[in-house]
C-alpha cells in the first residue's frame, strides 16, 4: 500500500515538473519573439566580429556538410549514368560567363582606384601596425587593448607595440597561384611552386572571369570541353598563332572590352588629375565607393567562379580545385603532410577587411582595455574613409556602435 502511494506521488511530481517546464519554455518563446531595435532578423544589423578562440579550430563551412555530401552523391550518380557528356554551363565547360566579363573589369578598376585612394588617405590619416601581430589601428596613438598574440606576448601582457603602417595594412589581398588553363590544368603540384607566379587572388578571379593582362596570359576557349568519367577532355584544336587566337577572342567577346579598357584608362587619368586638386572628403567618398563596388562585384563572380581556402590557414586558390603544394603550417598539418584542407571560401577570405577598433576622435586619448566592451569595430578601409569625411555606411552603423557612449575612467565602477 505504501509503495503504491509513493509511486502515485512520484508520477504526479513528474507531470507537474513537465507542465511547469513546458509553460516556462512557451512563455520565454513568446517574450523573445518580438524583434526590438536591431535583432538578428534585421538585415542591416551586424555585431562586432570576434576572432577564433583557438587557432586549431577549423573555419566554419559556408555550406552545410549535409548539402555538400548530397551534391557529391548527385554528381557521382550523374557520372555513372552518363560517363561521357558535353559540359554546357560556363565556366565549368571552359568558356567565359558573358554577363560577368563587364563585372570583372569593374572589379579590377575598382581595386586600382581603392589602392590609389588609400595611398592618398594615409598621408593625412595615420595608420598604426603592431610589430608582432597583424593588429591595425587608425589614429595618432595606438590603443591599449591587450589582444596581441605575437611572439613573447605573454611577457608584455598582450600589449601591442605600434609602428607606422601603410596601404597593405589597411586592406589585405592574399595571393594565389595563377592558372594558365583553369580547366585543362586546374591544379598546381608541389614541384611547380617556384615556376608558377603568385598574384592577388582577386586579380586572378578577374583574369579567369575575362580580364586580359599581358604579364599573366591565360587560355581562352571558343568551344566547350567534354567530361569523360569525371576527367576533362579538350578536343579543340590548338592554335599555334597567338595573333589568330587573339583575333578569335576579340570576335567572341566583341568590341565592348576594348571600349571598357579605354574608358578605364580615361577615368584613371581624370581621377589622378582630380585627386590632386580635390579635398580629403571627396577622396574618401570616392575610395569608399570603390571599396563597395569591388566587394559587390567579387561576390557576384564568386557565385559562378569557385574560390577555395584552407580551413586552418589563410591560403586561397581560385579555380575548380585547390592546389597540391605542401606549404600549410597550421594546426594538424603533419597529419596532412603539409597539404591544405580546402573548403569553400568567403568574401573575407578573398579580401581581408582587417577590422579595427572605431575611434571617435583621432587626436583623443588611447582606447582603454577596461572599456573595450563599449567600443565598436569596422574594416580599416571604412574607418579611414569615415575619418576622411565620408558618411558612415548603414551596414556598419551597428558594428561601429555609434549609439554607445563609453564611460570615463572614474565612471567604470558606476556602470552596471
Amino acid at each position: 500500500m505504501q509503495r503504491r502511494i509513493l509511486s502515485q506521488i512520484s508520477q504526479s511530481a513528474k507531470l507537474n515538473f513537465r507542465f511547469t517546464q513546458n509553460f516556462f519554455l512557451f512563455s520565454s518563446n513568446e517574450t523573445q519573439s518580438p524583434n526590438l531595435n536591431g535583432g538578428g532578423d534585421d538585415p542591416l544589423y551586424s555585431d562586432v566580429p570576434k576572432p577564433r578562440r583557438d587557432k586549431s579550430e577549423r573555419k566554419p563551412y559556408p555550406t552545410p556538410m549535409k548539402v555538400l555530401i548530397r551534391r557529391a552523391k548527385e554528381e557521382r550518380e550523374s557520372r555513372k549514368a552518363e560517363p561521357v557528356k558535353l559540359l554546357e554551363h560556363p565556366p565549368g565547360n571552359g568558356l567565359l560567363v558573358p554577363e560577368l566579363v563587364s563585372v570583372a573589369h569593374q572589379v579590377y578598376r575598382a581595386r586600382l582606384s581603392l589602392l590609389y585612394g588609400l595611398s592618398k588617405l594615409i598621408q593625412f590619416i595615420p595608420v598604426q601596425r603592431c610589430r608582432f601581430c597583424s593588429e591595425v589601428h587608425i589614429g595618432h596613438v595606438g590603443h591599449e587593448i591587450r589582444t596581441c598574440t605575437g611572439p613573447k606576448s605573454g611577457f608584455r601582457s598582450a600589449t601591442h607595440v605600434w609602428r607606422k603602417g601603410g596601404v597593405g595594412d589597411a586592406v589585405f589581398f592574399p595571393k594565389c597561384f595563377h592558372l594558365h588553363d583553369r580547366v585543362g590544368k586546374a591544379r598546381v603540384v608541389h614541384d611547380e611552386r617556384h615556376s608558377v607566379p603568385r598574384i592577388p587572388a582577386i586579380v586572378e578571379l578577374c583574369i579567369q572571369a575575362g580580364v586580359d593582362i599581358e604579364k599573366y596570359p591565360t587560355k581562352r576557349r571558343t568551344k566547350p570541353v567534354y567530361s569523360v568519367e569525371g576527367r576533362i577532355v579538350d578536343f579543340e584544336s590548338v592554335v599555334e598563332n597567338d595573333e589568330m587566337e587573339k583575333h578569335v577572342l576579340d570576335s567572341y567577346l566583341g568590341a565592348k572590352i576594348d571600349e571598357m579598357e579605354r574608358s578605364s584608362k580615361c577615368e584613371r587619368m581624370d581621377q589622378s588629375n582630380d585627386v590632386e586638386g580635390a579635398n580629403l572628403r571627396e577622396v574618401s567618398i570616392r575610395t569608399l565607393a570603390s571599396w563597395f563596388e569591388m566587394i559587390s562585384g567579387a561576390k557576384e563572380m564568386m557565385e559562378k567562379y569557385t574560390v577555395w581556402t584552407c580551413g586552418y590557414c589563410p591560403e586561397v586558390q581560385v579555380g575548380p580545385k585547390g592546389h597540391k603544394v605542401r606549404m600549410c603550417k597550421a594546426s594538424k598539418h603533419q597529419s596532412r603532410d603539409g597539404m591544405h584542407a580546402w573548403q569553400e571560401a568567403t568574401m573575407d577570405d578573398l579580401v581581408g577587411p582587417n577590422y579595427v577598433w572605431h575611434v571617435q576622435d583621432l587626436n583623443g586619448p588611447a582606447l582603454e582595455n577596461t572599456l573595450k566592451r563599449y567600443y565598436g569595430k569596422a574594416p580599416a578601409v571604412v574607418e579611414l574613409c569615415v575619418h576622411g569625411g565620408a558618411p558612415v555606411p548603414d551596414q556598419y552603423r551597428s558594428m561601429m556602435r555609434l549609439d554607445v557612449v563609453p564611460p570615463e575612467r572614474d565612471e567604470v565602477d558606476l556602470v552596471a
